[in-house]
Order: structure tokens, then C-alpha cells, then sequence
């Protein structure tokens, strides 16, 4: 009768008296992202009160009306509510997917080049796009798609029309995840890049004399070497999935493409700030942070699950 053993768990590591110390200059460098974060993200959180409120400005929050779930449900009557959530899980998750796609994709291409400089130089053009803010590249993609612009220009030439693409529901999902894919390219490859080289070459060598093809080395031996990190910036995406780039849609999007173009960050702008419905927007906020929080619980479970991966 044949018994099976679990693995052993391996053996935490005492630390040694003093060892700290060594560690005390480590933690100095982060103090002040820390300090950043707990004052611009974890401080405003007070802020949640709103959502619970009639909030008015004039009576602070002490003063103002507690209305319960009421925001709440005003919330899931709004006729813009369901179609903003629609755009936002659409929009977002081809953003994600395209955005660990092609940067996968174009970093196991540059990875066969040989001539190193021709590598650093797609590198570092590939990079670029990611330095510039929306309220920069946002003027530049109008332009290029305007009715005069390079992409209508070209059309033309094949004797087409030209089209409105920024003010077409048919064409601005396809601008605005094209455009956010072409903006992040240059950090997920060179992350990729990264994670390729910190794979064993002796297992290429191994695989050339086994008779490995190229093909087949990628798909046996680079994918899954590179899997942790596939791993880690999908779970890390997935928490911004109802964000759906919101500095890009509003550089971008206008009356005419709410239709398709509308998201639930742009819809909090509209009633939080041009409405001044404070509370709404507030409910909308927390809504959106809960969900974002239970997907990246649900992502890192299923990551350690299933790929044994743990972030922490």
C-alpha cells in the first residue's frame, strides 16, 4: 500500500540579533513614499461619509444629512449608470488584454534580434510614448485622426472616405484601446525583457540538441519561465479594471461618443464636479473601489490556486 507525503514547508530563517540595523537604511528610502501614500490615499478616505450623506459643502460633514443607502440606489436608477458600467468592463478589459498581449509579443521578437543596438534603439522608442501625460498625447491622437490628419489622409489616398473616428461610437473603442495599448507598450516589454533574461540558457542548449525548434523553445521554455510575471502584472491590472483610463477617455471623448465612450470614472466627474451631486458621485467612488478591491482578491487567489504564485 503505497502512502503519499506532502512536500515539506520550508524552513523559515531565525533572523540574528542585530540584523535589523542592517535593514534600518532600506526602510528610511521608503519612508517617504510611505508617508505619500498614507496622506494622499489612505487620509482621504474620511471622505467615504458622503456616500452615506446629503453631503453640502456648507455643513461640513458633521452637519450634513445622514440618508443611508440612498445614494446607493438613486445611483442604480440613473439611466447613464448601466451603459457607463457596460463601457467601462468592455473597454477596460481589452485595454488589459492588449496591453499583456502585444508588449508579450514584441518583447519574444526583440529577444531573437541579434544585433544589440538595433534592440536598445526599439527599446527606447517603444519607451518613449510612456514619459507623456494624456493631456499631451491627447492632443496628438486628435490630430493624427482628425479629418485632416495622417490616418484620414491615407484612407483618401486608397480612395475612401474619410471618417470621424473620435466622434464615431463604430470607431472610438478602437481608438482609445489602440492609443492605450501604443502608450503602455514600452513598460510591460522591457518587463518581459527583463524576466526573459533571468531565464537558464542552459535550458536552450538542451533543447537545441534535443532538436527544439524556435517555436518550440518559446512555447516549453520561455512562457513558462516567464509566467510569475505574467502573473503578476495581470493580477496587478485586474484591480484597475472599472478605471478604464480615465484621463485618456476624457482628453478624448465628447457628446457624441457617450454611446460607447462613457465610463464610470467620467460619469463621477460629470456629476461630482459639473453637477455638484457629491454624495452620487461619492456612492459611484466606493462602488467602484469595492469592486476593484474583490477582483484583486479574487486574481490573487486564483493565481495561488492554480499557478502556485503568491505576490506576498
Amino acid at each position: 500500500m503505497s502512502s503519499t507525503s506532502k512536500p515539506a514547508r520550508p524552513v523559515k530563517r531565525k533572523r540574528k540579533p542585530g540584523e535589523w540595523k542592517l535593514e534600518i537604511s532600506f526602510h528610511l528610502m521608503l519612508l517617504p513614499a510611505v508617508v505619500l501614500v498614507i496622506i494622499f490615499a489612505y487620509v482621504p478616505m474620511a471622505g467615504i461619509i458622503m456616500a452615506f450623506q446629503d453631503f453640502r459643502p456648507i455643513l461640513s460633514f458633521e452637519n450634513s444629512p445622514f440618508v443611508g443607502l440612498d445614494n446607493f440606489r438613486f445611483m442604480f436608477q440613473l439611466p447613464t449608470f448601466s451603459r457607463a458600467m457596460r463601457n467601462t468592463v468592455i473597454i477596460a478589459f481589452w485595454r488589459t488584454t492588449m496591453g499583456l498581449l502585444v508588449p508579450l509579443i514584441l518583447a519574444l521578437l526583440i529577444n531573437e534580434v541579434v544585433r544589440s543596438w538595433f534592440k536598445r534603439t526599439v527599446q527606447t522608442a517603444m519607451f518613449l510614448p510612456f514619459f507623456l501625460s494624456w493631456a499631451v498625447l491627447g492632443g496628438v491622437v486628435r490630430e493624427v485622426f482628425s479629418l485632416q490628419g495622417p490616418v484620414n489622409q491615407l484612407i483618401m489616398a486608397l480612395g475612401n472616405d474619410p471618417y470621424m473616428f473620435l466622434a464615431s461610437n463604430n470607431w472610438f473603442r478602437f481608438v482609445l484601446v489602440s492609443t492605450a495599448t501604443w502608450q503602455g507598450l514600452g513598460v510591460n516589454m522591457v518587463v518581459f525583457l527583463a524576466a526573459i533574461t533571468n531565464i537558464d540558457p542552459g535550458l536552450y542548449e538542451t533543447a537545441d540538441i534535443d532538436g527544439c525548434n524556435k517555436l518550440k523553445q518559446v512555447w516549453y521554455i520561455t512562457l513558462p519561465g516567464m509566467m510569475p510575471i505574467i502573473v503578476l502584472l495581470g493580477t496587478l491590472a485586474i484591480g484597475g479594471l472599472l478605471s478604464a483610463g480615465f484621463d485618456q477617455v476624457l482628453m478624448l471623448y465628447g457628446p457624441l461618443v457617450y454611446e460607447t465612450g462613457d465610463v464610470i470614472d467620467t460619469l463621477i466627474y460629470r456629476i461630482g464636479l459639473q453637477n455638484r451631486q457629491f454624495s452620487v458621485a461619492a456612492a459611484m467612488g466606493l462602488m467602484r473601489s469595492v469592486i476593484g478591491l474583490a477582483l484583486v482578491g479574487a486574481a490573487y487567489f486564483l493565481a495561488y490556486k492554480f499557478t502556485n504564485y503568491r505576490i506576498f
